[in-house]
């Protein structure tokens, strides 16, 4: 059975029946039709096996990045298997600007509208014009406009409805040409006059010196979502913690940094067995080096429940986890 420890960032040591690649829509279409039960891939930092898992892995390796212009904006269409730090630095290098907070994110161009990544003010649903994909059952071919994604908070419509079911081959974006930069978020606001490359430079370094390399430490980014409240929760936990910072969210609630809820109860550098609540950002689990995917589970229960209990807010993890027979929930 093939290894998957090197095929995810948290680096667990998974194994699966069949680990294949694909670089076109043929190739795919024909693996995802031979098996009975699959997961799709892209550069696995979002994804964590908990257990072997009882199918095929599919890595989706489509790339290529195509340019054309219109009056107002560059359009770019984009291969699903394509690097998104990478992406971003050929925009930013080519002169198409407004990507930068997005720098250094890990992970493929092609989940990246799944998730809806989002760093520093900026959701990448700003630049998404439309995506590419497949039906896996009829192997239809179909562009879903931004509009029909529903994009939300770290939330797409491929988590839900079409979750399974489709095969994204391309993202086709649009930049426009007058650029707007975003510095309000964290350290960006300290910037003056910046331009791309100092937003993208000031990003990289943030990143760096805050999150750990999962070429080092087994990581799979922020495990959790930050959780977005109503005013009247927020308001209660105002009252017993002054300090707790929120910022208003477009669903008409707050939200609330994971990361400082986590850190209040002392979570912060805690480890169970293999795996370890970052010692600077608690937002991150880290493989140690000898984890499992049980572990994993119990640490991501234990901070779960003790928010809950604590503040009233239930945590949602950001991260997808893979056990024997597909995704699974906590």
């Amino acid at each position: 059975m093939p290894a998957l420890s090197h095929y995810h960032t948290f680096h667990l040591p998974a194994q699966c029946q069949a680990l294949e690649s694909f670089h076109d829509i043929k190739t795919a279409l024909l693996l995802s039709q031979a098996c009975d039960r699959f997961y799709l891939l892209g550069e696995g930092s979002n994804t964590i096996f908990i257990e072997d898992f009882n199918g095929t892995v599919l890595r989706n390796r489509i790339t290529g990045i195509a340019a054309s212009e219109t009056g107002q904006s560059i359009q770019l269409r984009v291969g699903a298997g394509e690097n998104w730090h990478q992406f971003v630095t050929y925009a930013l290098e080519h002169g198409y600007h407004g990507m930068e907070n997005l720098a250094l994110i890990p992970g493929s161009v092609g989940a990246s509208p799944i998730q809806n990544i989002g760093a520093y003010g900026v959701e990448v649903a700003h630049f998404i014009e439309s995506v590419e994909y497949i039906e896996l059952r009829t192997g239809a071919s179909k562009t879903l406009p931004a509009q029909a994604c529903r994009f939300g908070y770290r939330d797409s419509i491929f988590k839900h409805e079409l979750a399974g079911k489709v095969l994204i081959t391309h993202v086709n974006f649009s930049i426009p040409k007058a650029y707007t930069p975003v510095t309000s978020y964290g350290e960006l606001a300290a910037l003056t006059q910046p331009t791309p490359q100092h937003i993208y430079d000031e990003v990289i370094r943030v990143r760096q010196q805050k999150l750990p390399d999962p070429h080092v430490l087994g990581n799979a980014g922020s495990f959790f979502k930050n959780p977005v409240v109503s005013q009247a929760t927020f308001d209660a936990i105002a009252a017993r913690y002054s300090q707790v910072p929120g910022y208003p969210n477009d669903e008409n609630g707050v939200k609330i940094p994971a990361a400082w809820l986590i850190d209040q109860l002392g979570f912060k550098g805690q480890q169970l067995g293999g795996v370890r609540c970052h010692p600077t950002q608690p937002l991150v689990l880290t493989n140690t080096g000898m984890a499992t995917g049980q572990q994993v589970i119990s640490l991501a229960k234990n901070i779960i429940n003790a928010v809950s209990q604590e503040f009233g807010v239930v945590l949602e993890p950001e991260v997808r986890l893979v056990g024997r027979e597909g995704l699974i929930s906590l």
